[in-house]
């Protein structure tokens, strides 16, 4: 079943089950997603939004929600911030299972591999393989530090 699919299905059954917060969640990944195929339109595509691309705006909905979290607990708006965690735990029901550290090393050194990476000139290939197979499954902008001090 491809994400689409499952989100539709999630959607349908939290209507049926009156689950206003998650159903609110489940529309704004909709809505996130139906935004990508207008711009992909406008691009010129088909306006056909591929799983690896929802998984990316799936990935970018859970980094905003956490930043803002974060805003909000600093801003004494434990409430709100309460409500973006919510978001969070319905939008990673969606993402592929996050890599450990010990995956991730080893990924970091599958795509070295991969890539011959030999120096730090050579991230840029070594990042794009890894965002090529592991969208959704790891942290980036944590990862980008790590490759440096592999290749350095």
């Amino acid at each position: 079943m491809s994400l689409r699919d499952r989100l539709q299905v999630a959607l349908k059954e939290a209507m049926r089950a009156r689950e206003a917060e998650r159903l609110s969640t489940l529309r704004l990944i909709n809505a996130a997603i139906k935004d990508r195929e207008i711009a992909a339109r406008g691009e010129g595509g088909e306006g056909v939004v591929s799983d690896t691309e929802i998984t990316a705006i799936l990935s970018r909905m859970v980094k905003q929600r956490q930043e803002s979290a974060r805003a909000y607990e600093e801003g004494g708006r434990l409430e709100l911030a309460e409500k973006e965690l919510e978001e969070i735990t319905v939008v990673e029901e969606f993402l592929p299972r996050q890599l450990d550290a010990t995956e991730v090393d080893a990924a970091i050194s599958a795509a070295i591999a991969e890539a011959g990476a030999s120096s730090i000139r050579d991230m840029g290939k070594v990042m794009g393989v890894l965002k090529g197979k592991y969208t959704g499954q790891m942290d980036f902008g944590a990862v980008g530090p790590r490759v440096k001090d592999m290749l350095g």
